[in-house]
């Protein structure tokens, strides 16, 4: 018998984290929660605000950026999460933020249905073992650099997303919401899926291996 659909979401932040890798896969949720009973948890270091600005990567003269409240630290999590969502950006990059990040991403899993990765955060997960053995795609301009985070990841270079056992990853930031089209559509309907992208007047791309930004940026050659 089938299992009934996840209801508990989780999204792991931290500072420098990518806007829309996060923003566009919640609002498709958003809608679908409009409809069926959801819940998000939002995860960070700590209960602070965490912003979409890094200190590394910010133009000094710029004072622009979003930040959200989290709702649960990486320590207290809530027990019931079935799946999660782990964004890339810049942040992906301060190794002190990703020591926070990656120990809860490798205790969370195994009690996880489902977990989904947008642009380098299958570079975060794939430093945590829990990709190795496995098929995954990353952010196409920083392919070299995610790759190189799991050398024992059949990593796919031409891939607008991958789907291998519970493990959804996607292509670089604006992939991620073909991922989470795809995912709602595997798992709730395709017809779900098909009314939220046209009530957002979103052109999918239904293809994964319908990759142009591979031959664009020479992933993988």
């Amino acid at each position: 018998m089938p299992l009934d659909p996840p209801t508990n979401y989780g999204v792991v932040l931290f500072p420098g984290f990518q806007a829309l890798d996060v923003f566009g896969p919640l609002d498709v949720l958003n809608i679908l929660s409009r409809h069926r009973k959801l819940t998000l948890s939002i995860l960070a270091s700590s209960l602070d605000p965490v912003s979409t600005k890094h200190g590394f990567t910010s133009s000094p003269t710029s004072n622009f950026g979003e930040s959200v409240m989290p709702t649960h630290t990486f320590t207290k999590p809530p027990e019931d999460l079935e799946v999660l969502l782990v964004p890339g950006g810049f942040g992906t990059r301060d190794e002190q933020e990703m020591g926070a990040v990656r120990p809860f991403i490798k205790d969370c899993y195994p009690k996880l249905r489902y977990l989904l990765t947008v642009c380098t955060g299958s570079a975060v997960v794939a430093r945590t073992g829990i990709l190795d053995g496995k098929k995954a795609t990353s952010n196409k301009k920083s392919w070299a650099r995610a790759t190189a985070q799991g050398p024992n990841v059949e990593w796919v270079p031409k891939a607008r997303w991958v789907v291998d056992g519970n493990i959804w990853t996607s292509s670089g930031i604006t992939a991620g919401m073909d991922l989470i089209y795809a995912f709602v559509g595997q798992v709730y309907s395709q017809e779900v899926a098909e009314d939220i992208a046209n009530a957002s007047e979103y052109e999918r791309h239904l293809d994964p291996s319908d990759d142009p930004f591979a031959e664009v940026w020479k992933a993988g050659a």
